[in-house]
């Protein structure tokens, strides 16, 4: 495959593969982030808890919240250079002790995709 051909096959998957939080429904994503609410928060007033707050967190570089004590092993991810999107954070929510290895998160992970995608959907009205 060539340079091009590449590209344009890159391009192509961009453009067919729809934005997970635009597929999640917010109103639904705030009932299952309930579960997240005993680590952290978002919104208007919130604060680092056990976890860091939430607010941005989509675009923002891992572990990059002031304040924060985060895990040698989120560090890492930070220094390699993990920026929370979509695709990263579907993955991390999925199953967080299989994306980051060594993390101090004890959620075992959302089973659902659509609990995922709502719960993207929800975060994404916090940027």
């Amino acid at each position: 495959m060539n340079a091009a051909t590449g590209i344009g096959a890159a391009l192509l998957s961009l453009v067919l593969v729809a934005p997970v939080a635009a597929q999640g429904d917010a109103d639904a994503g705030e009932k299952v982030f309930r579960r997240c609410k005993a680590c952290h928060q978002v919104g208007e007033g919130a604060r680092n808890g056990v976890g860091p707050e939430l607010n941005g967190v989509l675009g923002r570089p891992a572990a990059s919240v002031d304040g924060f004590r985060y895990s040698e092993a989120f560090r890492e991810k930070g220094e390699e250079g993990l920026v929370w999107d979509e695709e990263s954070l579907t993955v991390y929510l999925t199953k967080p002790k299989n994306f980051i290895p060594g993390t101090k998160m004890s959620f075992a992970g959302l089973s659902k995709e659509q609990d995922v995608a709502d719960v993207l959907a929800y975060l994404a009205q916090f940027q």
